[in-house]
C-alpha cells in the first residue's frame, strides 16, 4: 500500500462518526486510533445505548444488579460447604474463604489495569474492548451494564476453577474458589453502588469519589474498585487535585 493510500485510510478512520441512535457495537471498530479518545469522553445518562440489532443479543448485554447475588451466593454456599463436608472445620473454611476474597482483590486490580484498559486500534480490537469495558467508560451511568452478565461469568469461572486447583489441595479448592467468587460478588455490587448509591458514611463516600475520579478525571490511574490497596502497592494511585495543579 502506498503512503498516500495509507494516509487516506487513516483520515477516513479519524473522520468516522458514531451514530448514537443506531446499535453501537459494530460501529466503534471503524474509529481506529480515534477510538481511545472517543471511548474516554463519557456520556452521563442513565439510559444506555443499544448494542445490537438482534433483541436476543441485546438482552444478553443487560443485567439487573440484584441478579448477581441472587445467582452466585447459592453457588458460593455450595462450594464452601463442600470443603466442610471434606473435613475442614468452620474456622478453617472461613479463613480459606477470606483468602479467596483477598486473591480476588488482586485479580480485580490486574484485570482492570491490564485487560480492561488495554489500548486498541484495530476494528475487532476496538469492538471487543467496547463490549468488555469501553461501553462502561462511554456510558458510566448505564445501570443495566454495570455488572457482568452471568452467562459470561459462568464461562470465565471454568479457567478460574482450574487456576485455583493449581495451588490448593482438593479439599481446600472448593472453599478458596467460593471465596474468590464471593469477592467477585462483593466487587460487582460495590461497583453498582458506587455509581448509583448515595453513601452517607465517610468510607463509602471516599470510595465513590475515588472511583468517579477514575471515570472523569484520571482514567489511567485508580484501578481498584473495592479498595485502593493494590493501587498503593503498584504505584497507580491518582494524583490529588492539588498535586496536579503544581
Amino acid at each position: 500500500m502506498s503512503s498516500a493510500t495509507q494516509l487516506s485510510v487513516k483520515m477516513v478512520a479519524q473522520e468516522f462518526t458514531v451514530d448514537l441512535d443506531k446499535p453501537l457495537v459494530f460501529q466503534v471498530g471503524h474509529l481506529g486510533e480515534a477510538y481511545e479518545e472517543w471511548v474516554h469522553q463519557p456520556i452521563v445518562s442513565r439510559e444506555g445505548p443499544r448494542f445490537f440489532e438482534s433483541d436476543f443479543m441485546e438482552s444478553l448485554t443487560r443485567t439487573v444488579w440484584w441478579a448477581i447475588p441472587s445467582i452466585w451466593l447459592p453457588v458460593i454456599c455450595y462450594f464452601v460447604l463442600k470443603s466442610v463436608r471434606m473435613g475442614h472445620t468452620l474456622p478453617e473454611v472461613a479463613l480459606i474463604v477470606v483468602g479467596g476474597v483477598f486473591i480476588w482483590t488482586l485479580l480485580e486490580y490486574t484485570l482492570h489495569r491490564f485487560l480492561f484498559h488495554i489500548k486498541t486500534k484495530s476494528y475487532w480490537g476496538n469492538t471487543m474492548h467496547y463490549l468488555l469495558h469501553g461501553c462502561h467508560h462511554k456510558h458510566p451511568m448505564d445501570g443495566l451494564r454495570l455488572v457482568f452478565p452471568p452467562a459470561a461469568t459462568a464461562i470465565l469461572l471454568v479457567p478460574f476453577w482450574n487456576m485455583v486447583k493449581l495451588f490448593s489441595t482438593p479439599s481446600t479448592t472448593p472453599a478458596l474458589f467460593g471465596g474468590g467468587l464471593l469477592g467477585y460478588v462483593i466487587y460487582d455490587c460495590t461497583h453498582y453502588y458506587l455509581h448509583h448509591g448515595q453513601p452517607a458514611n465517610d468510607v463509602p463516600k471516599n470510595l465513590k469519589k475515588y472511583h468517579m475520579n477514575h471515570h472523569f478525571r484520571v482514567q489511567d490511574k485508580g484501578f481498584g474498585i473495592t479498595s485502593s490497596l493494590w493501587d498503593r502497592v503498584f504505584g497507580t494511585l491518582p494524583p490529588s487535585k492539588a498535586a496536579k495543579k503544581i
